[in-house]
C-alpha cells in the first residue's frame, strides 16, 4: 500500500490527482519564487482572511516557499496519498484532502492571532493522516493490520516532530488530523471494498 512501484506513466494513469496536487506544488513553489507577489496573495494571513479574503483558507493548502518544506510534504503525498486515492475514488478523495486542511486553515485563523500566517499542504497532509485513523479504527475492513502498524507509528513520528521542530502550524497539524477523522465517516459511507 505504501511502497511505491510504479514507473511514472503508471503512477499518473493510477493517482492522477495526486499526480496533479504534486504538480501544482512544484508549479506554484517556482512560482513564489520567481514572483513574490504570489506568496503573498496567496499565504494564509490572518488579518487579511479576518477582513473577507477567504480564498486565504484554500491557497495555503498548495504553496510553500523553500525547497524542504515543498520536498517533504510532495513526498509525504507521493508515500500515503495513492492508498487513500484508491480507497476513496477521485472526488471523495479531493473532498477529504482540501476539506481536512480548510479545517486546519480555519481552526488557525481562529485560533491564532490576526498577524499569524502560514503556507503549506501540511495540514492536509495530517488530514490523510486522519482518514487513515478513523479507517483503522472504524473501518478495518478497508486496511490490513500491517499498513495500519505503518500508518500509526508515522503518525506518532510525525507528531513529536510538529512539536520539536521550530515553525511549525502545530494548530494546522493537529486541526488537520482532527479534520480528516471527523470528515472520514462522510467520505467513506457506503465505502465497502478493500484496497
Amino acid at each position: 500500500m505504501f511502497i511505491r512501484t510504479e514507473n511514472f506513466r503508471s503512477f499518473r494513469r493510477l493517482y492522477p490527482i495526486i499526480t496533479i496536487i504534486m504538480a501544482i506544488h512544484i508549479v506554484l513553489f517556482i512560482g513564489v519564487n520567481l514572483f513574490p507577489a504570489l506568496l503573498h496573495l496567496t499565504a494564509g494571513i490572518n488579518f487579511y482572511i479576518g477582513s473577507g479574503e477567504y480564498w486565504r483558507l484554500v491557497t495555503p493548502i498548495f504553496i510553500h516557499e523553500s525547497f524542504p518544506h515543498v520536498l517533504f510534504n510532495t513526498f509525504s503525498l507521493f508515500l500515503f496519498g495513492p492508498g487513500l486515492e484508491r480507497i476513496l475514488g477521485k472526488l471523495k478523495f479531493i473532498l477529504g484532502y482540501i476539506g481536512a486542511g480548510v479545517i486546519a486553515n480555519i481552526a488557525t485563523f481562529i485560533l491564532q492571532g490576526p498577524g499569524y500566517s502560514h503556507i503549506g499542504a501540511s495540514g492536509a497532509i495530517f488530514g490523510l493522516f486522519g482518514l487513515y485513523v478513523y479507517i483503522i479504527y472504524a473501518r478495518k475492513e478497508l486496511i490490513d493490520q500491517q499498513n495500519s502498524q505503518i500508518v500509526m507509528t508515522i503518525l506518532v513520528l510525525s507528531l513529536v516532530m510538529t512539536f520539536v521542530t521550530p515553525n511549525i502550524n502545530i494548530l494546522g497539524h493537529l486541526f488537520g488530523l482532527v479534520g480528516g477523522a471527523a470528515l472520514g465517516p462522510i467520505i467513506l459511507m457506503g465505502k465497502r471494498t478493500r484496497y
